[in-house]
């Protein structure tokens, strides 16, 4: 087959029927346009398959952008047109993006492998061991993601949190109350971002994500997504345990090999040690007591840089229009999106993050009398407002480093941040960081998990908010009004009250008065990066997997998706003696 790109055709050429979510390729132009790049008659073309499709809105008519794969009608006639379009970065032949497996489980196992949480890196490690017939044992702190919502909403609707079952833990992980977006900028050779796509649409996803450059799913389909993926893993073999949290790592003094965990049961109370020399610890970004556990353990791991500040929220029809001008309100094009970024004078550079098109603003905490904020959106992305973060990056050179403020965020431990060398930073400050911004969120919120807000208008002015505008806010339990420059530090408010005049030069009405902010959001990303080698393996302890958002190696649903499945390559390779495929050779033999 004969990849070829960048295939424009106007807006009108596609077909969209709103009723049932049908987009309606424009095949037969589709198939002109291949057949005039390559300079052939459109009859030899015999198939026409489409790969990708987006839409470039950079100029006055509206494009949709198409790569497509091609079978020609006579297959010895494609490798004289690959050649002769050799050096043409549009027209290349189309890579086998199939998944195999690395090998296959002996009959007999002395013991299984553990993947320790069910978000997209756990499930998709899991996933694959079992395909593989490792019959893999899961271990999620939360619960199924059934009841896991039930308790989410006890905090939205009753200020009720339940600190195991809520956005941040539990079957799903944190990806379930979100966009659903699934989209990464990882490279990807392997192709392995089809395997987790493919897997997606095996178990209920919408086929679209497939082609849609911007693909998402929606919390609502996401859940019955996830279910199918977990009854899949069942059926292969595997285990799911749920209400599970992992409170310690049983380590061999002198080698540093894993032997097992130390389980406990929060449905019973009970805990137990389950025997393994490999478990994947697809932690998730908010299992800060794993962390510290780690750290005590001896674990290497370190602070690394992440972001924070607020979510901002527009009408949706305000970004549409900016975004996709006279189109605006065309049912294939849905809801915009949008990626801002602005380099402060300060030195600090401000960003949008987790841009969630006609969704909500959701309250993201895990821990009790702290605010955090995180946006979600439906699969018809229909709510009246967009919301994205608007965070300001930060590193490790701002966190504490006192003693109290150890003492503060971890119930009286220091764990020996007054021993260190002058400029070292200790790898769990950036854990106390947080904690401050949002235990001080809480009060400023009233104490009683609303959150503090104001007006884009008045924060760029210096001056508390009183009463909503325009939009209309729709974090749940709710808003306190006021000024939420006590909020982040001086250095964040300067760099974002910079920041919003020239996001609203890039994107007309951007800053508008009634524009709201809410804060805070402290949870982008991992504050700790947990380091492992060239094996997937800690880089000091033998047996064990750091992987995904909680150990810093993917920030999204996919780029989650995509380290399970390599990291759940590298325990099955470890098992069977195999070496891990190298990013550019996949197959059975695990060959490099």
């Amino acid at each position: 087959m004969i990849r070829i790109a960048e295939l424009k055709l106007p807006l009108a050429a596609v077909q969209y029927h709103p009723e049932n979510h049908t987009e309606y390729h424009p095949t037969d132009r589709l198939v002109q346009l291949a057949a005039e790049r390559l300079g052939i008659a459109a009859q030899a073309i015999a198939g026409l398959q489409v790969h990708k499709r987006s839409f470039d809105a950079r100029k006055s008519e509206l494009l949709a952008v198409y790569i497509v794969d091609i079978t020609l009608a006579d297959a010895g006639q494609e490798a004289t047109l690959l050649a002769r379009f050799a050096e043409h970065a549009h027209v290349n032949p189309t890579p086998d993006m199939s998944w195999k497996p690395v090998g296959l489980a002996p009959a007999q196992l002395e013991q299984r492998p553990v993947v320790v949480g069910f978000g997209p890196c756990g499930i998709f490690a899991a996933l694959v061991l079992a395909q593989m017939g490792f019959k893999p044992i899961v271990l999620e702190r939360g619960k199924p993601v059934r009841e896991r919502t039930k308790d989410t909403w006890g905090l939205w609707r009753k200020r009720e949190l339940t600190p195991e079952s809520n956005v941040q833990f539990g079957e799903g992980g944190a990806g379930t109350f979100s966009d659903g977006k699934l989209y990464s900028q990882i490279k990807d050779p392997r192709h392995l971002g089809r395997k987790v796509m493919s897997e997606f649409v095996a178990h209920g996803a919408p086929a679209e994500i497939l082609f849609a450059a911007h693909p998402h799913i929606g919390t609502f389909k996401l859940v019955k997504v996830v279910e199918g993926i977990r009854a899949e893993i069942i059926r292969l073999g595997g285990e799911i345990r749920f209400e599970q949290r992992v409170s310690d790592v049983l380590i061999e003094d002198e080698s540093r090999q894993l032997v097992g965990l130390q389980v406990l049961n929060q449905a019973t109370g009970e805990s137990y040690t389950l025997a393994t020399r490999h478990a994947v610890m697809a932690l998730g970004h908010s299992s800060r007591d794993t962390f510290a556990m780690f750290y005590e353990r001896g674990v290497a791991m370190e602070a690394k840089p992440f972001a924070v500040g607020f979510r901002i929220e527009h009408p949706q029809s305000v970004i549409d229009r900016a975004r996709w001008g006279k189109d605006a309100g065309h049912p294939l094009l849905g809801a915009a999106d949008y990626k801002l970024v602005h380099h402060a004078k300060n030195g600090r550079a401000v960003y949008s993050f987790c841009m969630c098109p006609g969704g909500t603003v959701v309250a993201a905490t895990s821990e009790p009398e702290r605010v955090v904020t995180n946006g979600m959106s439906q699969y018809s992305r229909a709510e009246r407002n967009a919301n994205a973060g608007m965070v300001c990056a930060i590193s490790p050179e701002d966190y504490p480093q006192d003693p109290a403020s150890f003492a503060w965020a971890f119930g009286g431990k220091t764990y020996g941040v007054e021993k260190l060398a002058p400029g070292e930073r200790h790898p769990l400050s950036g854990i106390v960081f947080q904690r401050q911004l949002e235990s001080r969120a809480y009060v400023l919120g009233g104490s009683n998990y609303s959150a503090p807000g104001q007006l884009v208008g008045d924060f760029v002015a210096g001056k508390p908010s009183t009463e909503f505008g325009a939009v209309q806010p729709s974090y749940k339990p709710g808003i306190s009004l006021g000024d939420l420059h006590q909020a982040l530090p001086g250095y964040a408010i300067e760099a974002m009250r910079e920041a919003l005049p020239a996001f609203g030069k890039k994107i007309r009405g951007y800053d508008m008065q009634d524009a709201l902010l809410t804060g805070v959001e402290t949870r982008t990303s991992s504050p700790v990066k947990i380091g492992r080698g060239a094996d997937f393996q800690s880089e000091n302890t033998r047996g064990l997997y750091p992987a995904g958002e909680g150990a810093s190696y993917a920030g999204g649903i996919l780029s989650a998706g995509v380290d399970g499945i390599k990291v759940g390559e590298a325990v099955a390779c470890a098992i069977l003696g195999l070496e891990i495929p190298s990013s550019g050779v996949r197959g059975s033999g695990g060959a490099a």
